[in-house]
């Protein structure tokens, strides 16, 4: 089977793309972008040419231009170009020069395929690129997610990479038997970077052990991504038993469910949610305990309460509003109240609605979330309650009284927890002239 027909198989069986899609591909002018390019124009794919000049290399960087030029003028396709000041960027943002080429090429590569209509953005990593990050995270520390190589293509990004049957070796092969014009990037050949290093420096000595070293672990990440597939299938089935859904990004998991699995199977089915190991064995073992005990991952919260556990995402303190006596409408977090100065001064047996003596009221009001030291006197009661008292007798968890809101007159004094209990203080009585009513409703957003 020639190239042009293994390479055509291999977009076919990844579902990279079709004839009739069109193809943004990054040329950078070496031997990998240029064989991508000519592969691609000789199975006569719809694409088009992307070229970033990082000016970071002098005149070297000026020929990979010229290059990438004359190709595309030769084969009559579209170029697009742009030059980037990346040592400026990277100085700015704080960020090496590699990352810095890296932000800058994938953000004007979206960009530009949106503009044109592109339905993939090909680049040129090939399996050794893949055997290279698998070693890297290998390095720094990884489970199976990192040892599945450089994916072909990923459902949440428009990147494809065409290329990753081919080893380097073959592609240089391929670029001098067709004679495809190629410039070569110096900075590739030093290793003063990591990658280099395991490409330069590491690889080489597992070749030396095994020459076929590329190959063995071209099998060994097929076996790894099998391995987490039917890992990743187990962990779902087990998520859909354990979690309970409650409201947006919010999740029940019965104390008595948790205690029949293993600390392996909870961190994969926690998994996506960011909680380590450890946090998890320390939630484990708190079970037993009382309840209120919070775990934190960077994205998500899990809080113990008496038979379950709530997992949630972190969500940012709600900011308090102000609200006046002359406002018809307001919102805060997942609440809205709709208010009115009458002189009605019917009692109403619903706990949404607040009928407050409009005359003791300092404006303006605020709606806030509870704070530490926060009391107030319950309706029907002489002495005050502290807030959070209070929340534990109406069962509300840690996560939940958060979003509680406290609406607090202008003397800082809480004239009703909504929608739980009015302030004794604030009350309409028989001397009320005016009544200031709020009606509070759950508005998820």
């Amino acid at each position: 089977m020639d190239i042009l027909q293994r390479f055509e198989r291999y977009v076919q069986e990844n579902k990279l793309f079709t004839k009739e899609d069109k193809i943004l591909v990054a040329v950078s002018g070496g031997r990998d972008s240029m064989l991508l390019a000519w592969l691609l124009y000789q199975c006569h794919f719809s694409i088009e040419l992307a070229h970033c000049n990082f000016q970071l290399r002098g005149e070297e960087s000026e020929m990979d231009e010229q290059l990438v030029r004359h190709f595309a003028e030769e084969n009559e396709l579209p170029l697009h170009v742009i030059r980037f000041d990346t040592t400026d960027y990277a100085e700015r943002n704080k960020v090496s020069i590699q990352i810095a080429a890296r932000e800058l090429r994938y953000e004007w590569f979206g960009k530009l395929s949106e503009e044109r209509g592109c339905v993939a953005i090909a680049v040129a990593h090939h399996l050794n690129d893949s055997v290279e990050t698998v070693l890297f995270n290998l390095s720094r520390g990884t489970g199976l997610l990192g040892l599945q190589g450089i994916l072909p293509k990923r459902e949440d990004s428009k990147i494809v990479r065409p290329l990753l049957f081919l080893k380097r070796e073959e592609i240089t092969d391929l670029v001098e038997h067709y004679r495809i014009p190629f410039r070569d990037d110096q900075s590739n050949f030093s290793n003063k970077y990591a990658r280099n290093r395991i490409r330069l420096d590491i690889i080489p000595e597992f070749e030396k052990l095994n020459p076929d070293f590329v190959d063995v672990m071209a099998d060994n990440i097929c076996r790894f991504r099998d391995s987490l597939e039917v890992l990743q299938l187990y962990a779902e089935r087990l998520r859909r038993e354990l979690l309970i859904p409650r409201g947006a990004e919010a999740y029940l998991i019965e104390k008595q469910k948790i205690r029949s699995v293993t600390l392996n199977e909870l961190y994969f089915v926690l998994e996506p949610f960011g909680f380590k190991k450890n946090i998890l064995s320390d939630l484990l073992h708190s079970l037993g305990r009382e309840s209120g005990k919070t775990f934190t991952s960077e994205t998500h919260i899990i809080v113990t309460d008496r038979e379950y556990i709530i997992l949630s995402r972190q969500k940012e303190a709600l900011a308090p509003v102000l609200l006046t006596s002359a406002q018809k409408f307001i919102r805060w977090g997942s609440f809205t109240f709709q208010c009115e100065v009458t002189k009605d001064k019917t009692i109403v047996k619903d706990k949404n609605i607040a009928l407050l003596d409009f005359e003791k009221l300092t404006f303006p009001l605020t709606i806030r979330s509870w704070q530490e030291g926060d009391s107030f006197q319950p309706l029907g009661m002489k002495g005050t309650k502290k807030l959070s008292d209070f929340f534990i007798q109406k069962k509300v968890n840690v996560l939940d009284k958060e979003r509680v809101p406290v609406i607090v007159d202008g003397n800082g004094d809480i004239i009703w927890v909504a929608p739980f209990q009015l302030d004794d203080r604030f009350k309409i009585e028989d001397n009320t002239q005016k009544v200031f009513k709020l009606v509070c409703n759950f508005a998820e957003q």
